[in-house]
């Protein structure tokens, strides 16, 4: 696969998982800032993913040191976590 093709394929499984999200905001009430938050943070990680196939370092402009308030993922992250470890 070339760099477009790629390219293309990342595009195409983020707006995979933001029309998931988006279904389970249908049939399930959401904080509308933890949505907002959620969708910020999909976007940044595919820009990361993006950056890093066309070999650039990436660069967040953020220098603030991350919070941790809840170090243990939710147990739905977790299993999603371990499944792509072990493909």
């Amino acid at each position: 696969m070339n760099k477009t093709e790629v390219r293309e394929l990342i595009n195409d499984l983020f707006e995979e998982e933001a029309l998931v999200i988006g279904g389970m905001l249908a049939v399930d009430e959401m904080d509308d800032d933890l949505v907002w938050r959620l969708m910020k943070n999909l976007d940044v990680i595919r820009g990361k993913v993006l950056r890093r196939l066309e070999d650039k370092a990436p660069t967040d402009g953020d220098d603030s040191p991350p919070r941790r308030l809840n170090l243990k993922p939710h147990p739905a992250i977790e299993e999603f976590l371990l499944s792509l470890r072990r493909a």
